[in-house]
């Protein structure tokens, strides 16, 4: 796989990460929290946008999703000691390696 065709579906991978991660934690914070329905909104549609972006990989719906949610461990990860202040141990550590190994077995292996 050329690294041109690699770097665009990482780019699509962390897309779609921000916009599923970031559109559920400002629905969190509407519903749970207790923000503006604007917040809640603007989660919504990043969520709707979410589901969009995926479709712009190269490969099929199976192994793009298996291979997001991968994707999804390592942000949520990042998401929760970025924003929430969470530190991960090494057991997070660990797991968002493995599942991030993943990943590319799933996606960029040679068939």
């Amino acid at each position: 796989m050329a690294p041109s065709v690699i770097a665009l579906s990482v780019a699509l991978f962390l897309l779609a990460a921000l916009m599923e991660i970031g559109g559920g934690y400002l629905v969190w914070r509407w519903w749970r929290d207790g923000s503006s329905w604007v917040v809640g909104a603007v989660g919504a549609l990043m969520l709707v946008l979410y589901g969009i972006v995926p479709t712009y990989q190269a490969t099929h719906f199976g192994r793009v999703y298996a291979a997001y949610g991968g994707v999804f461990v390592v942000m949520s990860v990042a998401w929760g000691w970025a924003i929430d202040g969470m530190r991960p141990d090494r057991f997070d550590l660990l797991g968002a390696l493995l599942c991030l190994a993943g990943v590319v077995v799933i996606m960029y292996s040679p068939r």
